[in-house]
């Protein structure tokens, strides 16, 4: 064999081996991201599925809205707001402190107390909602709800639960409350037992605290934020937030004379459509709409 046909010949070798290497290592770079791919389909695939299913993927931003006043309506400022609804169209209030609470009746246009239903000394009146011919007050600390007929205002039972009550609407389906954490209960309306709970988050906070006041609205549930000037939009099946609404602009803290004077009372009217919103201790109620704004700071 001749000289350049020996280079030649080793010349070809070089490449091959050369080849050969390039393969296996491209072969197994391939076998690692199987094996990655394999393993992420099996440990989070899963999941991935059950949480698409359960409607816990959600790749629409959270809404928000800025509340700008239609008209106000007089209001007693004795009244410690904690609860606030329409039966009828017709304006009915919890209110709290020891001594004082009571659930009213309200003729909104002048904000005279037309009937009053006053609690025992010893309980702080909280969240109310009506469903069935019945009204249930919830109370702070006493763990104890209070059951009337919803036309006459008489008493006509009572329930336990464990905790605080401080906000209650009725979703067409169960009675659901708040106790000032991130946890919404549903109760049986026929029981008043709870049969389930979420807790309430956010994409861009995680989770809420401090729900007070709530209200059934278009299938969504609307809570105050306690001491913010806030009401967080809230899908009932999972607790997911949808949007947020914005009081601020309705009323500026330097009118304020002390620190309990927090937003705390959403009356959805449904007859009517118009959603009235309170402040506790308070000379004023709101009627607002809903403006859309900007996707900003919260």
């Amino acid at each position: 064999m001749k000289c350049r046909d020996i280079h030649a010949s080793c010349q070809t070798e070089r490449f091959m081996l050369r080849s050969e290497s390039h393969i296996l290592v491209w072969h197994d770079s391939l076998n690692i991201y199987v094996l990655l791919f394999l393993f992420f389909i099996l440990f989070f695939g899963p999941e991935m599925a059950l949480a698409e299913k359960s409607g816990a993927v959600e790749l629409r931003p959270e809404q928000i809205f800025d509340a700008v006043t239609i008209r106000t309506f007089p209001h007693d400022p004795r009244a410690f707001t904690e609860g606030l609804l329409f039966y009828n169209s017709i304006l009915f209030e919890s209110t709290g402190r020891y001594g004082r609470s009571e659930l009213r009746e309200v003729d909104i246009e002048t904000g005279r107390v037309k009937r009053r239903v006053s609690i025992d000394k010893t309980l702080f009146g909280e969240g109310v909602c009506v469903f069935s011919g019945r009204m249930v007050q919830l109370t702070w600390r006493a763990g104890k709800g209070l059951v009337y007929d919803a036309v006459s205002l008489k008493q006509v039972g009572s329930f336990t639960y464990s905790g605080e009550g401080w906000g209650l609407t009725f979703d067409e389906k169960h009675l659901v409350m708040s106790n000032g954490t991130d946890v919404l209960r549903f109760l049986d309306p026929a029981t008043c037992r709870p049969v389930r709970s979420v807790r309430v988050h956010s994409a861009s906070r995680g989770a809420v605290y401090f729900l007070n006041e709530l209200e059934y609205v278009n299938g969504e549930i609307w809570a105050n934020v306690w001491r913010k000037d806030l009401i967080v939009r809230i899908n009932p099946k999972d607790g997911r937030v949808t949007g947020w609404i914005r009081l601020g602009g309705l009323v500026g803290n330097a009118e304020r004379t002390h620190q309990e004077q927090v937003f705390n009372g959403i009356a959805w009217d449904n007859r009517k459509k118009r959603l009235i919103v309170a402040i506790k201790s308070w000379p004023l109620l709101y009627e607002i709409r809903l403006v859309p704004c900007p996707q900003a700071g919260k």
